[in-house]
């Protein structure tokens, strides 16, 4: 009988453990979840779409636990949001240590554009798809 009491708190302690650990881990976790990026651009830089102007945007990924590749494109202040982009997954063979974002060159009058961004601590990444005819324009 001392055994099944034992076997019972010891259950009882292993689920307890589980439910406050996953009830904390989202909190533990919040800044990686949307992987919010912030980041200045020198010069004008197109994304699926269209033209953002050089300044300072805030990249990050929509609170959907369904689909991890809607990037969010927010402006610098966070209040407007500019562009909702549907990615693909993109992997390297090593891991960053910080953000990088991947460009494609365009022709000379068009910004480059931005082709993929990785987030530190992953190696998949974010990749834009753009049409073939978004360059030309």
């Amino acid at each position: 009988m001392k055994g099944m009491r034992g076997a019972v708190v010891a259950l009882c302690s292993m689920l307890l453990f589980i439910l406050f650990g996953a009830t904390l881990s989202p909190g533990a976790r919040a800044d990686q979840w949307d992987k919010k990026t912030i980041v200045t651009f020198g010069e004008d830089v197109e994304i699926p779409g269209q033209i953002l102007p050089a300044g300072t945007y805030v990249f990050r990924l929509a609170d959907s636990p369904s689909n991890r590749h809607i990037v969010q494109i927010w402006n610098g202040d966070e209040n407007q949001l500019l562009a909702t982009v549907m990615t693909i997954p993109n992997t390297r063979f090593e891991t960053p240590d910080e953000t990088i974002f991947q460009f494609d060159e365009r022709p000379s009058n068009s910004p480059m554009a931005v082709k993929v961004w990785f987030y530190p601590g992953n190696n998949t990444g974010e990749e834009f798809v753009y049409s073939r005819y978004s360059y030309n324009r």
